[in-house]
């Protein structure tokens, strides 16, 4: 409309002289001129939304919906986790072991709407720490955040390491060590940690390289996942020998006693892989109108992983070619696809498989780097400066995911040197992403007592009501805590076939407890006694 009417302005000048302006003329020129600065624009309004926790706007925001959800899914990264873990589901409970992935998603789904409500209300980067801070204090809010530092340290290093799983069988020239692929082997672990490093070194490089980079990146590789995992889904239900019905079956494993028993253990498959769907609170900073993205995408991310991934296990259980010659548990998805498929479309899906290998790494050092970055800028941990310095041209924490990526380089090196350490540090670090969770939201149930919240008319950028769980929040609440202490027992348990499954060293079989107590202590003589809090909170203010 503005260069509309100069030119009109400008035909009139050249057929009659213009009138004498008056103060009155050009007061109005002035007012239509002048810039428009009342009206804030999103992203400015999420940066003051932002300062009002205490906090400047130092990463870019530039991330969307899907961004946000790609962050969760990938994290999760069903592709890659039911890959690998769907023997040991399967081993130990049979086809029946397909209910407790309903189990784990209707209890972690309690915890994902207790963390979207907490994403709407608290919309800051390291999520986990600033909930458990603000629900239940410093000390609660630095555990909680010192445990899963090191779990997504850990998790990255187990996903890192899958890529052994996958690339040897597209192209054996990426056995560059040895000629044995096996995990278990010398040469095959060798190969792993050189595969992962490589694969470490690159998701560094793209983290710290900017947001949007990473975004896109994980944004093309969870459309690839999704499609792959459909793709997968359509394959096993075409070739099917036989009825959903088969997921009553409770196997060979149901014909000793005690199949309740064997049935709890299996349920650790679900538990391992549907953990980081909150990875869309880690990113609050970086995404556009968080307290509406955020806890949509929360929930979303696990819904759909739960979807996908039980449709898969379903689906290789219809399609499986036997279910009793002990080969479905030995080698679990990749014995079925390789029954069905034929050799190109099978290399395609596990080029597929290694994408997603490669974004679930990626999403899960991110939103370890940021919650590092959190805790630093708030001078909880060592070297608080370095780690919580912004890089103004990408916007990103760059030294954060340095950190993870040599870290993670040397907890690989584990593997090396033992692989079955390797396998109980990776089973124990889901422990510790249990507790961590417990940390928030134990602290919000007693608050929730006390009547949180009390912002009942709290809105987004848009105007809208935030998310709430309104009179549900008790009974959901106090759900999420019972499911938590229930599965951080059932992981805890020193079973020697999860953690020294070939029996050569029994201490490892008291690996969870023995390494919780040790990041306990360790956690105590590293917490910032004497330092005061920068940026203090009133317990659930």
């Amino acid at each position: 409309m503005t260069s509309r009417k100069l030119s009109l302005d400008s035909f009139s000048t050249v057929t009659r002289p213009p009138p004498p302006r008056t103060e009155t003329d050009t007061a109005m020129s002035l007012t239509l001129t002048r810039p428009a600065a009342a009206a804030p624009t999103a992203s400015h309004q999420d940066a003051g939304d932002l300062g009002e926790f205490g906090y400047q706007q130092q990463l870019h925001r530039n991330l969307g919906k899907f961004a946000s959800f790609a962050a969760g899914f990938s994290f999760v990264s069903i592709l890659t986790t039911i890959f690998q873990l769907f023997g040991l589901g399967f081993g130990f409970g049979g086809p029946a072991f397909f209910w407790t992935w309903v189990v784990v998603f209707a209890g972690q789904f309690m915890v994902a709407l207790n963390f979207a409500e907490l994403a709407a209300r608290y919309p800051i980067s390291g999520a986990i720490y600033q909930w458990a801070r603000r629900m239940g204090g410093e000390v609660v809010g630095w555990f909680a955040g010192w445990f899963m530092i090191l779990a997504q340290m850990v998790t990255a290093s187990a996903a890192a390491i899958a890529l052994q799983v996958v690339l040897p069988n597209i192209w054996s020239g990426f056995q560059i060590i040895g000629d044995d692929p096996s995990l278990t082997s010398s040469s095959g672990a060798a190969n792993a940690v050189l595969l992962g490093s490589v694969l470490l070194v690159l998701t560094t490089i793209i983290n710290s390289i900017g947001v949007n980079w990473m975004s896109r990146i994980n944004s093309i590789g969870v459309t690839c996942e999704i499609v792959g995992v459909v793709a997968v889904i359509g394959m096993f239900f075409a070739h099917a020998v036989r009825g959903p019905q088969v997921v009553l079956d409770t196997g060979v494993t149901g014909e000793a006693p005690g199949y309740g028993w064997a049935w709890i253990v299996s349920g650790l498959m679900a538990a391992y892989v549907m953990v980081g769907f909150g990875s869309a609170g880690e990113l609050a900073e970086e995404t556009r109108n968080p307290r509406r993205v955020a806890p949509r995408t929360i929930r979303l991310a696990l819904s759909v992983s739960a979807l996908g991934g039980g449709l898969m296990i379903l689906g290789a259980l219809m399609a499986a070619p036997s279910l009793t010659d002990g080969r479905l548990a030995a080698e679990g998805l990749p014995y079925v696809l390789g029954a069905i498929l034929s050799s190109p479309w099978g290399t395609l899906l596990l080029v597929d498989v290694a994408i997603a290998v490669f974004i679930c790494t990626l999403a899960i050092q991110t939103a370890a780097s940021r919650l590092i970055f959190s805790m630093a800028r708030d001078e909880r941990l060592p070297a608080s400066k370095i780690l919580s310095h912004v890089n103004a041209r990408t916007g990103t924490p760059i030294a954060p995911a340095v950190l993870i990526g040599v870290v993670c380089i040397g907890i690989l090196a584990v593997n090396m040197g033992n692989s079955a350490i390797f396998a109980t540090l990776s089973s124990v670090c889901i422990v510790l992403i249990y507790l961590a969770y417990l940390m928030v939201t134990v602290p919000l149930l007693l608050r929730r007592l006390r009547g949180w919240p009390h912002d009942g008319t709290a809105t987004d950028a848009d105007g809208d009501p935030l998310f709430s769980l309104g009179r549900w929040g008790l009974p959901v609440n106090a759900l999420a805590v019972a499911y938590g202490l229930l599965m951080v027992i059932n992981l805890s348990w020193p079973r020697a076939e999860i953690f020294n499954p070939d029996g050569t060293m029994p201490l490892l079989q008291w690996a969870a407890p023995l390494t919780v107590a040790a990041v306990v202590a360790l956690g105590a003589l590293c917490f910032p006694r004497r330092a005061a809090h920068p940026n203090p909170v009133t317990i659930g203010a």
